[in-house]
């Protein structure tokens, strides 16, 4: 299931508190795709990871109360507070890569949202994750009692989905551009393989966290090379100098004409900086000077530009050139 899909789905299962298991590959953003849905919600988020606790940790400790004279269970400080009115998520991360005995320790938490002497608070949801037994992570397999106590699904990597978001948190358009030009380098794990650095969301969030660093830029192959790999990184700044060859977007939005480049990796590139620079300084007027320099790109390249400005909420409509440019392309969108 795409990440889009996914979050329609998780959004009602976690209303409706229904424990859920969220399977995916490595750094693919299953804790990122939970953590956006409670922050959009305004909910608390508590991530717990599993494999980092002992039993003890997770059902608390017992200590002896002289005035009752009984052994008395003090709770877990990462747990909220049973009293608690608040609404919030209780993400349990990396939960099959827990020993068993952890994993035990979590059935009664997960199906009757207690443990012990300990009660989730009332409007909390439950939703876990982990990666796939084939990924070579450290992984056990989870118990048939366990696992029957989530609803299943899968996180489907989706390079779109991910578009959205990278607009979304405003990640450097260098990235965006490069990956859109060359989708496959997305997601590059390969579970037989030895190498400690590959490409993934995640790695190239880290990418995006280097670029606004103040490395030097000598230095950034070596750096960049330590999130995606070698090859990758020297792929990706060889394309960062396409960049440097982009006509004057701010020109185009002024209505002046500029020369449409040739090479496909370079148009790629003036795609995403359009958009970005629409996002910007966004005007009707440059809007329409946009809509009608997209008539002379290609075809692929004209209609990726218009899908690239609605993802960003641009009302490619509100501009009068939008009905010329709908004619020029009826048959693309008919």
């Amino acid at each position: 299931m795409i990440a889009t899909d996914l979050k329609k789905v998780l959004i009602p299962l976690i209303d409706s508190q229904i424990p859920t298991f969220i399977w995916g590959s490595p750094g693919v953003g299953k804790s990122s795709l939970v953590q956006q849905i409670a922050n959009e919600k305004k909910m608390n988020f508590i991530d717990l990871r599993l494999s980092l606790l002992d039993p003890t940790d997770l059902r608390g400790i017992p200590f002896f109360d002289k005035d009752s004279k009984k052994a008395v269970w003090a709770n877990p400080e990462f747990l909220p507070e049973s009293q608690s009115l608040e609404y919030g998520i209780l993400f349990l991360d990396e939960i099959n890569s827990a020993p068993p005995t952890i994993q035990a320790a979590a059935y009664q938490l997960i199906l009757d949202r207690k443990i012990g002497e300990y009660n989730l608070p009332k409007n909390y949801s439950i939703i876990a994750a982990g990666n796939f037994e084939n990924d070579r992570g450290v992984t056990y397999r989870m118990p048939t009692p366990l696992a029957n106590r989530f609803v299943h699904l899968n996180f489907d990597l989706d390079f779109e989905s991910w578009k959205i978001w990278a607009f979304t948190n405003n990640i450097n358009k260098r990235i965006i551009s490069y990956l859109t030009y060359k989708q496959s380098d997305l997601f590059m794990f390969d579970p037989k393989s030895t190498c400690k650095s590959f490409a993934t969301p995640r790695s190239w969030k880290f990418v995006d966290d280097i670029l606004n660093s103040k490395i030097d830029e000598k230095l950034l192959e070596q750096v960049i090379s330590g999130a995606i790999g070698k090859e990758t990184a020297i792929e990706f700044l060889n394309y960062c100098k396409v960049m440097n060859e982009l006509p004057d977007i701010q020109e185009l939005l002024k209505g002046k004409k500029i020369e449409i480049p040739t090479k496909n990796s370079t148009l790629y590139a003036l795609c995403i900086g359009i958009v970005y620079a629409l996002k910007e300084n966004f005007s009707i007027t440059s809007l329409t000077n946009v809509l009608h320099f997209s008539l002379s790109l290609k075809d692929e390249f004209t209609v990726m530009l218009i899908r690239d400005m609605q993802k960003n909420d641009i009302d490619v409509e509100s501009s009068p050139a939008w009905k010329e440019w709908v004619t020029a392309h009826r048959f693309l969108i008919s």
